[in-house]
């Protein structure tokens, strides 16, 4: 198996790659969207030997799955609404994750449930968490997250000091996640399984089959498409099968059309069937290919506040959970940060910039000061993000999307194209595999997902220990915390960090304006994980957009000198980097000033322009 490494030349050999697919060398899937469903369903496919491209037309997570509240949980809202069999699939799946899949990424995190009666709710949440012990058994299997137990006040007192409580609470496990870290490793996994996968490369259009017809004349392959008279090879392939050819709008899609963000070349994608895993933007790419027919989608905001460590006293790797008016309110253990949300409220804006206000904030802080012994203040706040959750439209009129269940849903959007929406980012190789299926559905028999035993690159190490840590402190000045932090971002590939060490040892010290981070993170970024922006680096790799109260702007000019020389970058190339980089931030702190979502996004366009 190949490393998967993104870097500009392999991100320029994937753009010709696809480029040179043809009616009659098309991919066998192609996804467009690159947040974690895509880079799932890319994997997925990617290791059952199919030929298989992504595109995204931003960065590799950059909506929703960098914006999630980083959980990896069974979700015990869920069982609230009896949705026991969502709530069973995503234990198995964290489970997974924590054992096989991804051990170095996700890590184990305990919650406390606050009480609000001694007798009745203990008894009441008490029953929800035994059952939702009992789903995540597995006979034959070791428990992945232990038992929960009941607290008295004084012993939740010992453990959360920080938390106001009178009557207690219950502890359980879950666990959490960098969801755009897990999302880069999913698509540097498919990449290493075969998979061709470009960033900044947005779909422009669809490519039907009277168009290919009329390219390649009468008798051509794509004729033979459009007319669905297919020969005994053809039919093996991927595809909607005969009876289904009715099914959706408008005629069978066969490819896209897309360009190339950095160089503005316009190139076209062959492929036999064409999975829209576009979360918010689906009803516009549907729309795009020409179709009435699809999913919709309803757009629920949910925003993140992030504190210091030191504003909440509570045990190491404890967090709260608890119950709002209209949703769940997580305290999460975050490295040196709190991460606080989260709300979920309808959303009638564009959905290219989910913008948070000074109101969400505001609801953010009261939701959680109802809980702690001292009270937040916005001063306190280090930074804040918005999300859009991307909800199978409820079947009725609805703004209420707290009771729209995350359960996903796939349909297909034309012959040759099918489209998945909802679900949550636990559950995505589910969903993956669920999708790869759809895809396949024409095909006896198809090959079967196999991601279920394909752990993600860098999970062949999850701790060092002996004479290597030690020679390792030693050598990098380095001490046990930052070690931990590096293995739990990179796993095994830590190597090839260490490899750009010792080429630059001047590698190894943390970044001004960053310092939790080490400047090879920022130059690995570009040569390893398809970074091509400041913003990929600072807010997608390094994550200062939840750890730096001025979101990465200080570290800047620091990680544009060093990955300026790897992407080509000459001074005024560099400095415009720069510009539209602090501009972008400037424009979000400023909508974080305004009371509504359209005074948000007002402010954002304006500042925007400027």
């Amino acid at each position: 198996m190949r490393t998967g490494r993104l870097d500009p030349a392999a991100r320029s050999r994937a753009i010709d790659a696809l480029a040179r697919t043809s009616a009659a060398t098309p991919l066998d899937i192609l996804v467009v969207g690159g947040g974690v469903t895509g880079a799932g369903v890319a994997l997925d496919a990617a290791t059952r030997g199919l030929r298989v491209g992504i595109v995204d037309a931003g960065d590799w997570a950059s909506g929703t799955s960098s914006k999630s509240s980083k959980l990896v949980h069974g979700g015990l809202r869920y069982l609230e609404m009896l949705d026991f069999a969502l709530v069973a699939e995503a234990l198995r799946e964290r489970d997974l994750l924590l054992t096989t899949l991804a051990p170095h990424l996700v890590r184990p995190v305990s919650f406390v449930f606050p009480l609000d009666s001694p007798v009745a709710d203990r008894a009441y949440i008490g029953s929800g968490m035994t059952l939702y012990d009992a789903m995540a058994i597995r006979p034959g299997t070791r428990r992945a997250m232990p038992l929960h137990r009941h607290l008295g006040p004084r012993g939740l007192r010992s453990r959360f000091p920080g938390l106001r409580t009178e009557h207690g609470g219950i502890e359980y496990g879950d666990a959490q996640v960098d969801d755009a870290r897990l999302t880069h490793t999913l698509i540097r996994t498919a990449v290493a399984h075969g998979a061709v996968a470009a960033n900044h490369a947005p779909v422009t259009g669809y490519l039907h089959a009277s168009e290919e017809a009329a390219a390649d004349g009468p008798g051509g392959p794509a004729a033979t498409e459009a007319t669905g008279t297919a020969t005994p090879e053809e039919a093996a392939q991927v595809g909607p099968a005969a009876g289904d050819r009715g099914r959706g709008a408008g005629e069978a899609i066969v490819g896209v059309r897309a360009r190339d963000e950095l160089t503005g070349e316009e190139f076209t994608i062959h492929a036999r069937h064409t999975v829209l895993a576009t979360g918010v933007w689906t009803e516009r790419q549907e729309q795009l290919a020409g179709s009435s027919a699809g999913l919709r989608v309803l757009a629920s905001k949910g925003i993140h506040i992030t504190v210091p460590r030191d504003r909440i006293a509570a045990d190491p790797g404890l967090g709260v959970i608890t119950r709002t008016e209209t949703s769940v309110l997580f305290i999460i253990p975050w490295d040196e940060l709190w991460l606080i949300g989260t709300t979920d409220t309808p959303w009638r804006e564009s959905v290219s910039h989910p913008l948070v206000t000074a109101e969400d904030i505001e609801r953010v802080l009261a939701n959680a000061n109802a809980v702690l012994s001292e009270p937040l203040e916005r001063t306190d706040v280090v930074a804040a993000y918005a999300g859009l959750r991307p909800l199978v439209q409820p079947p009725a009129d609805s703004d209420d999307s707290t009771r729209v269940s995350r359960e996903h849903a796939i349909e297909e959007v034309a012959p040759g194209a099918s489209a998945i929406v909802g679900g949550k980012l636990t559950t995505y190789r589910v969903m993956a595999e669920d999708a790869v299926d759809f895809a396949l559905r024409a095909r006896r028999p198809h090959p079967r997902s196999r991601t279920e035993s394909v752990p993600l690159l860098g999970a062949d190490i999850t701790e060092i220990t002996g004479p290597r840590r030690e020679r390792l402190l030693a050598a990098h000045g380095w001490d046990d915390a930052r070690l931990d932090r590096l293995l739990h971002r990179y796993g095994s590939l830590l190597g090839e960090l260490l490899d750009l060490i010792d080429e630059r040892p001047e590698l190894a010290e943390p970044l001004p304006g960053a310092r939790e981070h080490l400047a090879v993170e920022a130059v690995y970024a570009v040569r390893a994980e398809g970074a091509v922006h400041l913003a990929d680096v600072l807010h997608r790799r390094l994550r200062c957009d939840l750890a730096c109260a001025d979101r990465g702007v200080e570290a800047a000019r620091s990680v544009a000198a060093l990955i300026a020389p790897d992407l080509g970058w000459d001074a005024e190339a560099t400095a415009a980097e720069l510009r539209g980089f602090t501009a972008e931030v400037a424009a979000q702190r400023a909508a974080e000033r305004t009371r509504t979502d359209a005074e948000a996004v007002a402010e954002y366009a304006a500042r925007s322009r400027e």
